[in-house]
């Protein structure tokens, strides 16, 4: 879909007998110090909103009573912008406010604007009898994003414990550590939505449980929520199982360390002991002397080998490969049965 050229401008997106929806957009700050006198104009019980503006860069959400009974609720709300699985994110901030008869929103992107001039999104509309309904269908179809977004990161995600099956190699873990700062981005940006429908149930109190798409925008959040529990627990499963295996490799290093060490105890010591100065060293001034002590030390070292093994602490240090080996060749065997 086409991107439109931004430019400071008011659409009247949608209008109804109940109510209104009012589509600001100002792309600079002398448009956007322009369009917050303009709007201040058009709705004077806005005007704290519009102050808020220039002040709020991240997200924010407010719940006031403009006349001590009838709620209002107002604020920012930071969004990655991702239509389809291999595009890049573009980030965007979108102010809105929304009473009984109005809904305004002020530099929506203009991807989710055509989305909403479709004509599904233009039927649900017209069954929508209050602007905090519109409001609903409206970051509803902006969550779409979020689940864009956790589709493109489950696709790496399973690319990533395809790789760590096959090979773990080192550089798994910062491949990790990448997908658990992407899962904590769209994370962060999901956390408006949580706090979005405590504030709806905050203002307009019991009648609003009941609402259809009020609803509607509930199950999805729950989706997403349930989608972040469930990535969460991979990671940690994936870092405990690298961690895992780093430490059995740890193990296995120094377990050959140690065993190639005591094997060759035997040598370093005649070695230690035939390479000192001194005449009457055993065997020093007899021609066969080097060849017996070489057959002494290989014995020693033999037997040294011999009893480690007798003890137990070797293990299965040097079936590891072999291992290895039968059970790619058993998952090879597997691929080629048929089903």
């Amino acid at each position: 879909m086409q991107q439109m050229e931004r430019e400071a401008r008011r659409d009247q997106l949608f209008c109804s007998e109940g109510w209104q929806w009012w589509d600001w957009v100002a792309p600079d700050a002398s448009s956007m110090e322009r369009t917050i006198d303009d709007l201040a104009k058009a709705f004077p019980d806005m005007d704290y909103w519009l102050r808020k503006i220039p002040e709020v860069e991240s997200n924010y959400l407010s719940v006031r009573y403009v006349n001590g009974t009838e709620a209002v609720i107002f604020g920012s709300l930071l969004y990655a912008v991702k239509n389809e699985r291999e595009d890049t994110r573009r980030g965007n901030q979108m102010f809105f406010y929304v009473d009984r008869h109005h809904l305004v929103t002020l530099n929506l992107d203009d991807n989710t604007r055509e989305i909403m001039k479709t004509g599904e999104r233009v039927h649900i509309l017209q069954q929508c009898t209050q602007a905090n309904e519109g409001m609903f269908v409206l970051f509803r179809a902006i969550l779409h994003y979020y689940h864009v977004g956790m589709d493109h990161f489950e696709m790496n995600l399973r690319d990533l414990e395809r790789k760590m099956e096959s090979r773990n190699a080192r550089t798994l873990m910062d491949q990790i550590l990448a997908a658990r700062f992407e899962l904590l981005y769209w994370s962060n940006l999901f956390i408006p939505y949580s706090e979005l429908m405590a504030a709806s149930k905050e203002a307009y109190l019991q009648e609003i449980t009941k609402n259809r798409f009020y609803q509607q925008l509930q199950y999805r959040v729950e989706r997403m929520e349930c989608l972040f529990q469930h990535y969460e627990k991979e990671i940690d499963t994936l870092i405990s199982i690298d961690n895992a295996i780093s430490g059995v490799r740890g193990n296995e290093i120094m377990k050959t360390l140690t065993i190639v060490t005591s094997v060759f105890t035997p040598a370093t010591a005649a070695g230690a002991i035939w390479g000192m100065n001194f005449e009457n060293l055993p065997l020093i001034d007899k021609t066969w002397g080097v060849v017996l002590v070489i057959v002494l030390i290989l014995l020693s070292m033999l037997g040294m080998y011999l009893w480690m093994m007798m003890k137990g602490w070797t293990g299965d240090l040097l079936k590891v490969k072999s291992s290895q080996s039968s059970a790619q060749g058993n998952r090879d065997k597997g691929k080629e049965e048929p089903r």
